[in-house]
């Protein structure tokens, strides 16, 4: 594996900085501002496009030097950037609207999974062939997770007696053996982390039941800053954004290659993992409000139902306005950063 601060910055300067020369002053593309971005998770499919950004020198291009670290949650990530430890964050909406009700001075500034990617997962084997189905069976949700949270909403909108169904607590690490082993008849999470496990790892195929589905409306993974950089170092968040999003796009407009970056990365990556976790992703980045836009672009109506759900079932006390929690200022603009349509 390589170095990790070589790879944060790039391209031939990134070279350079690691083998200690220093840049020729004004030479194209010398990064000048050095920023830090923190994850959700570890390295994979879901964020690879803030690694091929990096690996493209497309941060490069826009004056930045990026380091780029793994997340531990995307709470973790929201609480980061809230005491200013990193510039910027990749963190799940529902959990970053929950946290500003906090008092967190945070604001998203681009969407990549606009939609919710929480699911009811089953073997593709089981008899249960529709949500309805789960009534007489047993589900393993963690129960510190946001699917627990939106589990009565998922059961309210898929019209399911949710008495009639067993709920168990389960940790996140053994969700997929347990689903494998039919310790549980399903599991519920998001579903680009436990479905390439089961399909790809196990070999077992997969049912999905997506929580949007039955009516569970929420944001899902946006970049995140402290509202601080926006009153005081506002031109970088757009150069970063619009570099992200080239990332994810060239990512998913060239699978294997990124497949193939995200090894020298993370040792233990599999391509056919990360490939089927990118598959995934893709198709929580276009929402109906969102059809069209830019990939970053977020919208008022889906945050105004990110905030309800909450509200109902995630503990938040007082209603937030949309413009609160978001901003498109920052998202670039042009055809060439409208994803496609699954």
């Amino acid at each position: 594996m390589r170095n990790l601060t070589c790879r944060a910055t790039v391209a031939g300067l990134a070279l350079a900085a690691c083998l200690g020369l220093q840049p020729v002053p004004g030479g194209a593309n010398e990064p000048t501002v050095e920023v830090s971005v923190q994850l959700d998770w570890l390295y994979q499919g879901p964020n690879i496009g803030f690694i091929m950004a990096s690996e493209l020198g497309y941060y490069a291009e826009e004056g930045l030097a990026v380091e780029i670290s793994q997340g531990r949650g995307s709470g973790s990530t929201a609480q980061l950037v809230a005491s200013k430890s990193v510039d910027f964050g990749f963190a799940d909406g529902y959990t970053v609207a929950n946290t500003i009700s906090r008092g967190a001075d945070i604001r998203s500034v681009a969407g990549i999974y606009r939609a919710n990617p929480a699911a009811v997962i089953v073997r593709a084997d089981s008899p249960i062939m529709e949500p309805r189905d789960l009534e007489g069976r047993t589900i393993g949700i963690p129960t510190g997770s946001a699917q627990f949270q939106q589990w009565p909403a998922f059961t309210r909108g898929c019209d399911i007696d949710q008495s009639q169904v067993n709920v168990v607590n389960i940790d996140p690490a053994g969700a997929v053996p347990a689903v494998i082993n039919r310790q549980v008849d399903a599991i519920a999470g998001f579903a680009q982390g436990y479905v390439p496990a089961l399909e790809v790892r196990a070999g077992v195929d997969a049912r999905i039941f997506w929580f949007r589905d039955c009516g569970v409306v929420t944001v899902s993974n946006t970049i995140i800053v402290h509202t601080d950089m926006i009153e005081q170092r506002p031109e970088i968040i757009a150069p970063f954004v619009r570099a992200s999003v080239r990332g994810f796009l060239y990512a998913r407009a060239n699978p294997d290659e990124a497949a193939a970056t995200l090894r020298e990365y993370l040792e233990t990556a599999i391509d056919e993992v990360t490939l089927r976790e990118m598959e995934l992703s893709w198709e929580i980045w276009v929402t109906e409000p969102t059809r069209g836009q830019p990939l970053g672009w977020m919208s008022a109506e889906e945050w105004d139902a990110t905030i309800e759900v909450l509200m109902t079932y995630g503990g938040m006390e007082q209603a937030l306005e949309p413009a609160r929690v978001f901003t498109n200022d920052y998202v670039p603009e042009g055809d060439e950063f409208v994803p496609p349509d699954l």
